[in-house]
């Protein structure tokens, strides 16, 4: 099978341009009547008109009395106007019709009853407190223009004046067509083995086209087969959807058969845009005139294909503005390396630290589908650009609600299970808290603390000369900020191994022969330290670990790592070991401890934190980890204590 070639990627803003140009969107979406009650977030195709005045009648705007105006001029302060009930006014409600002959409406608290007689002692002007008719729409007036995206206060007002059926465009319709060998219906509820995948990506689509107020229809995943893709795409041209989408298949791979599918029903107008992730994305116009549309299979590439692509597509079908996400200016909490000549959209977990934003960049992976969980934001690096620095000024669009930034807790440094059971009980805190944490070890923690990129630090370094904790090194690169130390938990590290150890390994002596492939963690990461510590009380020189230069970011990486084969041991906690399944050989016990401006302390992220860590529930879920004390949990640190016991 001939590969397909990338020969040019070009911007998203000429991919869109280079299909409107090609698409008969007149010929393409019809025009249907639909009742107003259900009209909401339909779009217009034509001005709608209405029939009836609104009100239909004069009628009283206030409880109180209906009166002839000018029978009340006369009406001052201790010299009233009696007016006898029935021939000089008459008792009104709120919305009640105007009596015949009366033009005015007198409020019930500006009427004192004399027997009666009504007695006003303040004139009143022709139509006070009327309503008139048509005061808020008169009859065949416009009441929405072409191409109005409809509201629910819309309808309200197209049924208070008659509109009870309105023209508009048809609902987008997407047919998805999953792709490829590896993927398994997730309708089966499968347990995928190796090489097998669960199919998502075409629910994403679909969740997300159910957002923007399109409908997408998903068919049953297509194998890497030519004829069996190509009956699929058929049946998708022949069916009433707008769109056809294929996940997956749209690269340079041999069993990419998105884009010679593509050009067996239409024409290809766009292979490859100038965008991270997302750059093998396809477009094309069948013959029928529907948009073809081939997404990358990655998870975060296909994002980008349907959001920066797909979407305001079929937006310009519907005659409608994509609608715009709100942005704050955030600082970058980290560098972000990007490739010159793409647009890199980066997400990021954002967070308020002070007065400033602060982003923390997520995982880059076309594949890493937890980003798009964790995400609150999204910014473009610019095609010119060769990444940013640490601190760099962004803009965020927001893929949250703006108030959530200010409730979400920046944490910055080692990672530890811990924090995932303290994000957890934070989000049950009322108002919720979210915690939004960056792993890049302990050191990265403390440097961010210095730059107030973060709230918090998770450190857990060592001092083998003081046989203390974090505090030589708060001394060292911190000497003028003021922290306070809680502990969260000690903890115990070890070599996390296979099931049963089959290489019998016992320490890091073991490792000296270059035979064992070890796994190694982050420079700067405290587990790193701690495993330097040791080689070198061993004696033990770096470059005879097989696998020292391969790294990892958290434990449980190291873990899962260990658990599918790749790695034969690494440096870990219990907790991720017991998670897995795996054995684990003792090192050292350690203390894990977070940092916090003491500035902070105030803070009601900051309380939050207190209060839970020092709760029963955090140190009970703690312990049932496994390999956790939780003697010194919520306690203020000094320097010199150690390790308890």
């Amino acid at each position: 099978m001939r590969r397909n070639i990338y020969l040019r990627t070009i911007p998203i803003e000429e991919a869109l341009t280079r299909v409107v140009e090609r698409l008969d969107r007149e010929r393409l979406v019809g025009v249907e009547r639909v009742g107003a009650e259900r009209a909401t977030g339909r779009v217009t195709a034509e001005p709608v008109i209405a029939r009836y005045s609104s009100p239909t009648y004069h009628s009283a705007a206030m409880d109180g009395i209906a009166v002839r105006a000018a029978e009340t001029f006369a009406a001052r302060e201790g010299s009233p106007v009696r007016l006898a009930p029935g021939q000089g006014f008459v008792f009104v409600n709120t919305g009640h019709p105007l009596p015949t002959g009366f033009d005015a409406v007198v409020m019930i608290e500006n009427v004192v009853m004399d027997g009666e007689a009504a007695c006003i002692e303040a004139p009143v002007a022709p139509f006070a407190h009327v309503r008139r008719i048509g005061e808020d729409i008169v009859a065949t007036e416009m009441i929405l223009p072409r191409h109005r995206r409809i509201t629910p206060y819309d309808v309200g007002a197209l049924l208070s004046c008659g509109a009870y059926d309105v023209s508009v465009y048809e609902r987008i319709r997407i047919r998805v067509i999953p792709t490829g060998d590896e993927v398994m219906d997730f309708t089966s509820r499968p347990a995928p083995g190796p090489g097998q995948v669960v199919e998502s990506n075409s629910m994403l689509l679909c969740a997300l086209a159910d957002e923007w107020g399109f409908v997408c229809e998903r068919v049953p995943p297509v194998s890497d087969d030519p004829e069996a893709l190509a009956e699929a795409v058929r049946a998708g041209l022949e069916s009433d959807a707008h769109i056809v989408v294929t996940v997956a298949g749209s690269s340079a791979g041999s069993k990419d058969f998105a884009r010679a599918t593509m050009e067996r029903f239409g024409e290809v107008l766009v292979h490859g845009v100038a965008a991270m992730p997302g750059k093998p994305s396809l477009l094309g116009v069948a013959e029928g005139g529907k948009l073809l549309v081939g997404a990358p299979g990655y998870p975060v590439s296909a994002v980008v294909c349907f959001e920066r692509l797909l979407y305001p597509l079929a937006c310009w079908l519907s005659r409608v503005e994509p609608r715009s996400k709100q942005t704050v200016t955030a600082h970058l909490a980290r560098s972000v390396p990007s490739r010159i000549g793409m647009v890199d959209f980066v997400r990021l977990a954002v967070g308020k630290v002070g007065q400033r934003h602060v982003a923390l960049p997520l995982s880059r992976g076309a594949g890493s589908i937890s980003t798009l969980t964790k995400a609150q934001a999204v910014t473009q690096l610019p095609a010119a650009a060769e990444g940013l620095e640490a601190g760099a000024e962004v803009t965020a669009e927001l893929l949250c609600d703006p108030g959530e930034l200010a409730r979400t807790l920046v944490c910055v440094g080692s990672h530890d299970n811990t924090l995932d059971l303290l994000a957890d009980l934070l989000m049950r805190h009322t108002p919720a808290i979210r915690l939004a944490s960056s792993h890049v070890g302990s050191m990265g923690g403390l440097i961010a603390l210095r730059n107030d990129a973060a709230m918090v630090a998770g450190t857990h370094l060592f001092d083998p000369e003081t046989n203390d904790y974090n505090f030589p090194f708060l001394a060292k690169y911190l000497p003028n900020l003021p922290v306070t130390v809680i502990n969260l938990a000690v903890r115990q590290q070890g070599l996390i191994v296979a099931p049963g150890n089959p290489l019998g390994i016992a320490g890091v002596a073991d490792l000296a022969d270059g035979q064992v492939r070890y796994l190694n963690r982050q420079r700067g990461a405290g587990t790193r330290i701690l495993f330097d510590y040791h080689l070198a009380q061993a004696g033990i020189d770096p470059s005879r670990v097989s696998g020292y230069g391969r790294e990892e970011h958290t434990h449980m990486a190291v873990a899962v790592n260990v658990g599918t084969g790749a790695a034969d041991c690494g440096l870990g906690v219990y907790a991720a070991a017991k998670a897995l399944g795996l054995d684990f050989v003792p090192l050292a016990r350690e203390r894990y401890d977070l940092v916090v401006p003491t500035a902070y302390l105030g803070d009601p992220k900051i309380e939050a934190v207190l209060e839970t860590v020092r709760g029963g529930e955090f140190a009970a879920r703690v312990e049932a980890l496994g390999g956790y004390e939780t003697a010194w949990t919520g306690r203020i640190m000094e320097p010199g204590m150690g390790l308890p016991g």
